[in-house]
């Protein structure tokens, strides 16, 4: 079996237009009657939405920071399996990556995580987008210091984004052919292109629906055109890395653990909806694979689903949707009867703030002692913790790396659970983080789970445990 071929879609710096040209371009490849598989460098939950609108099928993520670099090859192949050309949108400038204290004076010049280091992990070559509204002959310039600086990394193309003119584009065409480098695209200044934003990025296809599909297929008609398909293809097809073994949700429950062949199948209800978009594709499969059966809920509008042994609540923007949650009273009180009766939940960063006991004064599920609000703070970045406490997920003593990503803080009242996490700051001063209890674990760290699939063991474990139990005694609902 050969490689699925991929094509990487790069930039200079952030805001050049890489989401709108790798949306367009996947939506247009498939138009053309390609299988595509669509994917996302590091932790954002939001592009991978609009990517699967675009494609079809679901979006998914490629992160060494999270995984590891030895699972980004074999979690690559997964997601590409049935495709037949792969589309990675990049993240930052093409070698912006984690900023750790010891990677100054670090001889690789990608830096870790990056765009760049994902494309060689996965053999696949570059195509640059160039934000060109402020460029003229240097163009050429800068494009030299991108091939030069890591010779490794193969770029193969240029798309021309935000052109003014027939004229602008003739001289922006002779910058790239000083250097050797085809363009493969070019985009007019287009403001209709662009996709609404607010405090922490895009808003996600999930909150818009009908407006996304309709964003997706202006994209992918803008692109279809401005594009030279058939070189983009050409260029993927030029893919190196050989053929790796695909990762497996299967395989990684098992190394971790060996799945009981009798025993209840514990039922696990995921939050889903316009207030809980963020999540890997990947936990629902390990969840699965670990003996569970997953239904989803939508927080605005439903109950918390019948004979639902165990809950997860990802990441989202609740704060936008604070009035609504707090209306649907039947699943505040379900949540917060559920965690009475000890049945496992784990919630980040947007789940944590649901499981408060109000959020910007609207009440939430009171399943913590804490009280959420959001302010003006940004705060960002990966963090590698310890787990403090026991709980349905973690081992006290377990190490992860994380990502946070929010602007709201959690403030504990007397009767708060122990922390779930420590870890130190960018500063390098210690703290403590989440909560943790024997049944519930939040916080803010986002946690890949195909990096930490044994922590989903856990969860399901404690998830089985209390279905054997209500099948003994009768389901209490």
């Amino acid at each position: 079996m050969s490689a699925v071929p991929a094509v990487v879609i790069a930039a200079p710096a952030s805001g050049s237009g890489k989401t709108t040209v790798s949306t367009g371009l996947i939506g247009a490849l498939r138009a053309a009657g390609h299988r595509v598989a669509p994917f996302k460098v590091g932790p954002d939950y939001i592009d991978p939405g609009y990517h699967a609108v675009a494609a079809g099928t679901v979006g998914r993520n490629l992160d060494p920071n999270l995984v590891g670099p030895e699972l980004v090859g074999p979690l690559f192949a997964a997601g590409a399996a049935g495709a037949d050309i792969a589309v990675v949108e990049g993240v930052m400038g093409l070698f912006d990556g984690r900023i750790l204290p010891e990677e100054t004076g670090a001889e690789d010049p990608a830096a870790f995580g990056s765009t760049a280091h994902v494309a060689r992990l996965i053999g696949a070559p570059v195509v640059l987008v160039v934000d060109a509204a402020g460029h003229s002959q240097s163009l050429a310039a800068v494009l030299h210091g991108f091939i030069g600086y890591d010779p490794s990394i193969r770029i193969v193309g240029v798309i021309l984004n935000r052109v003014g003119s027939d004229r602008h584009e003739t001289v922006l065409r002779q910058a790239c052919s000083r250097v050797g480098l085809p363009v493969v695209g070019v985009l007019r200044r287009d403001p209709g292109l662009q996709v609404p934003s607010r405090h922490l990025g895009l808003i996600p296809a999930a909150e818009r629906r009908d407006d996304a599909v309709r964003a997706v297929a202006a994209m992918t008609a803008t692109l279809g055109a401005a594009l030279d398909l058939p070189a983009i293809v050409a260029a993927a097809q030029s893919s190196l890395r050989p053929a790796v073994t695909p990762w497996s949700a299967d395989d990684a429950v098992a190394a971790h653990c060996r799945v009981a062949d009798v025993g209840a199948r514990p039922r696990v209800a995921v939050a889903g909806g316009a207030a809980f978009t963020f999540g890997y594709a990947e936990h629902r499969e390990l969840l699965t694979a670990a003996g569970a059966d997953v239904v989803g809920f939508d927080p605005l509008v439903d109950p918390l689903p019948a004979d639902t042994d165990a809950v997860v609540i990802g990441g989202g923007f609740p704060e936008e949707h604070a009035e609504a949650l707090s209306a649907n009273e039947p699943l505040r009180s379900g949540l917060a009867a559920h965690a009475r009766s000890g049945r496992p939940i784990v919630a980040e960063c947007a789940g944590l703030l649901y499981l408060a006991s109000e959020l910007d004064g609207h009440p939430m599920a009171g399943v913590l002692d804490v009280a959420g609000r959001f302010g003006p703070t940004l705060t960002l970045g990966y963090r590698d913790a310890v787990a403090v406490t026991d709980s349905v997920a973690f081992a006290a003593g377990e190490r992860v790396t994380g990502h946070e990503f929010h602007r709201s803080t959690v403030h504990a009242g007397v009767h708060a659970p122990d922390p779930a996490w420590a870890w130190r700051d960018h500063r390098g001063h210690p703290g403590s983080h989440g909560f943790a209890s024997g049944a519930v674990h939040a916080s803010y760290l986002h946690v890949h789970p195909a990096g930490s699939p044994a922590a989903v063991v856990r969860f399901v474990e404690h998830a089985r445990a209390h279905a054997e139990r209500t099948e003994r005694t009768g389901r209490a609902g």
